[in-house]
Order: C-alpha cells, then structure tokens, then sequence
C-alpha cells in the first residue's frame, strides 16, 4: 500500500482527497447539507479534496526531510559554506554590474555610492557573511564601504549570469 502510495503525483493524489472528502462528508456532516447543491457544499468538496491532496502528496511523493538549523546572521554561517572565500585585504576585484556601495552590511544600510560596472575595487580584509568591507574611487579620493561579494569578479574571472543588485 505505501510503494502504491509514494507513486501518487498530481491527478491521482487530488482524486484520492476528493474520494476521501465524499467519505468523511457524508459521515461528519448533516445528510440535509447535501440535498441540493449550495455554495457551502462546494466549499467542504473544494476544500477538503485540495487539503487531502496536498496532504498525500506532501506525506507520501516527497522523501522526508531533517529540519535543517539555521544561523540567525549571516556572519554565523561558516566559511566553507558561504561559497565564497573570505576577501584577502588589499585584493582587488572587478565590479560585475553596478553596484550598491553600503554604509553597513545588508540590503537595508544606507546607500552611500554606486560603482559602475566594470571599475575596480579593493577588498580591506574585513567581512560580514557574503558582504564585504571595500574602498572604492570617488571623484579622486577613496572611499570605504560595504558591498556584496556577488557581484565582484578577480580580474579575468569569467562572468555568471547573474541578474538583479545586490
């Protein structure tokens, strides 16, 4: 019954609910509720064979999956996992498209600036997750700021596709 069950996808599992729904309809409700069509009616139908279908197939077509902890803050997550290595200080990197130079990590700091693409940045060592602590060419000083690891290349590092700021 169960190896029947896991090979339930879509159609069959929704006509399974409707099936299960007629049944405990007509055990859970008043017989006159079904005398004549009514909008109530087709709410139990509507509603318990969309609840049953999604319930089989959440219970029965997916494996089973652990509760994976999350870190609160990105600074949390370690290394390896971020997918990015921690910026070497002074290394520099391309800018992928224009980009959103922060006064703090995340998307809500204030913008302070934004590089165009293609201008290159340096990266001071310091980083919060996948964001990271860079200077930046305003008019003719050098500014600091934060900005998002996704979207800064090393030179001659082929481009993703990619699409959005950070």
């Amino acid at each position: 019954m169960t190896a029947m069950l896991t090979a339930l996808h879509g159609v069959p599992a929704y006509a399974l609910g409707l099936v299960l729904t007629l049944i405990l309809a007509a055990h859970l409700t008043p017989a006159h509720w079904w005398r004549r069509p009514t909008a109530r009616g087709a709410a139990v139908l509507g509603g318990g064979t969309w609840a049953g279908g999604a319930l089989l197939l959440y219970c029965f077509a997916t494996a089973p999956v652990a509760p994976v902890a999350a870190p609160l803050i990105a600074s949390d997550v370690p290394e390896q996992q971020t997918g990015t290595p921690p910026p070497a200080a002074g290394a520099r990197y391309r800018v992928y498209r224009d980009l959103n130079v922060r006064g703090a990590a995340g998307v809500g700091a204030a913008r302070l600036a934004v590089v165009p693409q293609g201008a290159l940045v340096a990266a001071t060592g310091a980083h919060e997750g996948d964001w990271w602590q860079i200077t930046y060419a305003s008019g003719t000083s050098r500014q600091t700021g934060w900005a998002s690891s996704l979207w800064l290349r090393r030179p001659g590092e082929r481009e993703n596709e990619q699409t959005g700021q950070d």
